[in-house]
């Protein structure tokens, strides 16, 4: 598995698709092995590098990851088969806001697709969360541009940047939910269900 997680390391930079960063899979592996976490729902699955180091972070893990580009869809497919890991890595080509998962809970869900999108996927998932689960998002920083816009950025670059500080705002004034955020990687939030008392 170490040979083609290092072979999705060099496509994703050759191809230019966008992999999480190793200080932040490093950080969710670690939370899925000590709150053992059993059941994952991930948004973007891209080439399935994310997808397959959180199941390789502890036993009896299962990944639900939901992806809308074909091409990366196909890779995905290739990569999970290689590991050996079709039995535990079910992926989903779809619009994630078109999926329905009715029935299904998540110890944790792995926000990580359209930056654009970010509040909508918070609102449509969070139903899918188990007791005491948790919802991560990343690129919460994004390239160190959020809350640091500058004069030169393009106007799409700046409306995505606004979208990412609209959707810190939404997480940090959700009542439901408590949010911490993590300087790791591109930026982490890892947002916590209040108890419903």
């Amino acid at each position: 598995m170490k040979e083609t997680i290092i072979e999705m390391e060099k496509y994703a930079k050759e191809h230019n698709v966008p992999i999480i960063e190793k200080d932040s899979i490093k950080f969710i592996m670690k939370y899925i092995k000590l709150n053992n976490v059993k059941k994952i729902l991930e948004l973007g699955t891209a080439i399935g590098y994310s997808g397959i180091l959180m199941v390789s972070a502890s036993e009896g893990v299962e990944l639900t990851t939901i992806e809308r580009d074909e091409k990366r869809y196909m890779e995905a497919l290739k990569n999970v088969k290689k590991c050996g890991l079709e039995k535990q890595i079910e992926i989903v080509f779809q619009d994630a806001l078109d999926v329905n998962l009715v029935g299904r809970t998540y110890d944790l869900i792995f926000i990580d697709a359209a930056k654009g999108q970010y509040i909508k996927f918070f609102e449509k998932f969070s139903h899918y969360l188990s007791p005491g689960g948790v919802i991560i998002t990343d690129n919460i920083n994004f390239h160190g541009l959020v809350g640091n816009r500058s004069e030169d950025m393009s106007k799409n670059l700046n409306s995505l940047v606004s979208k990412i500080e609209d959707y810190i705002e939404f997480l940090k004034t959700n009542q439901e939910f408590t949010t911490k955020f993590y300087e790791i990687g591109d930026g982490l939030s890892v947002s916590y269900k209040k108890d419903e008392k």
